[in-house]
């Protein structure tokens, strides 16, 4: 196992660091884009059938020229898929880029060889058709690609989708469900745009190891939309799709929203919030009320990942209350008299959830999400300064340089990252949990916070830096932003084999593809 470097260590090696951000400009937004709503795909109607392709395409996201992207049948994104739980979700995709992909299915609880990870490879040309079980509660869910080491620029590129399940309960509890009217999806991410407004991404060793970042948020693909929206409440699917940055959300007029759910399904009852901090991958279900007929406009403070590590969120959400002047637009909502008046009383309750009970944990497994930074030190330091010489180029990475005339400032190289001091290993089993079994996992981050995600398994947060969760994360979850300390209690309720296990790893995606990730196996 790597060494672990003292916190004095680790942050004096991360001063020492160029800066971590593209200094390209970001597009430039037309004035009042309507939010784009993705096709919805209800596989009800559809004889629970669903087709759709990765492809090459060229997407515009403000007034500057078009860029090099990927989609799901679409110029960026795809589609949302909605099934019913309690059915079975057939799946034809084909895969038409000139590179190997893989669909993870992130949230949908599926035995592992449907899970779609790195273990799932779909070749150029090929077709998977895999028949999906539904099996779980109401939550939103969302797919993307996982083939190990190209997700994070597969991702970037643009192929990203959301799931919305829904079970017998959900439709009775008095929430709004009419899908681009009161129900809204919205994928947030970031992007780095050069003086063309072309989208860059930026494979240098540094946004390895900090997550490539751009300046520009971007709301379902596009610039600073605005959304129409009824008078009343209105359900927002919150996604972070980003690769490396959280959202830290809020409205301009600091009006306040509920959350009503959070990755795997509803909360006992709807938790009033101010803001909302939402890391990449995780998901949030959240009631905003326009009943005043006011145009809102929905913000985002910097993401000052990194130092985190220097307090608790806590702290750092006492800091921000203070710099409200730091927030950044995202996206407007104004409300449209000519759709109809929507819903206007929050529901009390919503479902029952089971009591955690650590007793019934079989053992206790602790996770150290390590970016090596120390042992990666050298070569960062060598490629921030421009200096390649006494470099081994035999060990550079090129693949992120095979973009289809994406511009790209800088150069892929072989960054390595690992959990408790070992990078992922395709051929190793890292975990056993036995099938049925609860456990706690204990998990701490090194150098910054790290979205920390599980495949095939959902858990409940025990405790996020040595205190009890918030509120509005008590229910199921699959992702969490580990900062000093999380303790989960994990339930393993899905089979994995030894030929394709689960994953468990930083969503972080440059981390991911740099193998901070292991897999296990259920017995």
């Amino acid at each position: 196992m790597t060494p672990r470097l003292s916190r004095r260590q680790l942050l004096a090696g991360i001063a020492a660091l160029p800066a971590v951000f593209v200094s390209a400009r970001a597009a430039v937004a037309k004035a009042a884009t309507p939010l784009p709503i993705p096709k919805l795909i209800d596989a009800a109607a559809t004889g629970g059938k669903v087709s759709f392709a990765a492809q090459k395409a060229q997407h515009t996201f403000g007034d500057g020229m078009a860029s090099d992207t990927y989609g799901y049948s679409a110029s960026f994104l795809g589609p949302v898929i909605k099934v019913k739980s309690g059915t079975t979700l057939g799946i034809d995709f084909r895969n038409e880029l000139d590179v190997p992909t893989a669909v993870h299915w992130h949230g949908v609880m599926l035995p592992s060889e449907f899970d779609g990870g790195p273990h799932n490879p779909v070749a150029p040309g090929a077709n998977w058709q895999p028949q999906l079980p539904i099996t779980q509660a109401a939550s939103t869910a969302w797919f993307h690609p996982h083939p190990h080491g190209d997700t994070a620029r597969q991702v970037y590129l643009g192929l990203a989708g959301m799931i919305i399940i829904e079970d017998d309960n959900s439709p009775t509890l008095g929430l709004p469900d009419t899908y681009g009217v009161n129900d809204l999806p919205l994928i947030l991410q970031d992007r780095a745009f050069d003086d063309m407004g072309m989208m860059v991404y930026d494979a240098s060793p540094m946004s390895m190891m900090h997550g490539a970042r751009g300046a520009q948020v971007i709301v379902n693909g596009a610039i600073a939309p605005q959304a129409k929206v009824p008078r009343g409440l209105v359900r927002l699917r919150l996604l972070n799709g980003a690769n490396a940055r959280n959202f830290w959300l809020r409205f301009a007029d600091a009006r306040p929203f509920h959350v009503i759910a959070s990755d795997n399904g509803f909360l006992e009852k709807p938790v009033q919030v101010s803001d909302l901090v939402i890391a990449p991958g995780e998901r949030y279900e959240v009631l905003v009320n326009f009943a005043d007929g006011k145009t809102a406009t929905l913000q985002t403070y910097p993401d000052y990942n990194g130092n985190f590590k220097t307090g608790t969120i806590s702290a750092l959400s006492q800091r921000l209350a203070s710099m409200k002047h730091e927030a950044s637009a995202i996206m407007s909502f104004a409300v449209d008299a000519r759709l109809p008046r929507g819903l206007q009383e929050i529901p009390v309750s919503l479902i029952t959830l089971p009591v955690v009970d650590e007793t019934k944990a079989t053992q206790t497994r602790r996770l150290l999400l390590d970016p090596m930074t120390m042992a990666n030190m050298p070569m960062m330091q060598a490629a921030g300064q421009g200096n390649m010489a006494g470099m081994d180029h035999s060990k550079m990475d090129m693949s992120h340089m095979k973009m289809g005339g994406m511009k790209m400032p800088g150069m892929g190289m072989q960054v390595k990252m690992g959990i408790n001091g070992k990078s992922f290993d395709m051929a190793r089993i890292d975990a056993e949990p036995a099938l049925g079994s609860a456990e706690i996992w204990e998990i701490e981050g090194e150098a910054m916070a790290h979205p920390f995600h599980i495949h095939g398994a959902t858990f409940r947060v025990l405790e996020l830096d040595g205190v009890a969760p918030p509120e509005h994360q008590r229910g199921w979850k699959d992702t969490v932003l580990v900062n000093q300390k999380t303790r989960l209690l994990v339930k393993f309720d899905q089979p994995a084999t030894v030929e394709k296990p689960f994953m468990y790893h930083c969503h972080i995606l440059e981390h991911e593809d740099a193998g901070m990730m292991a897999q296990y196996r259920t017995v």
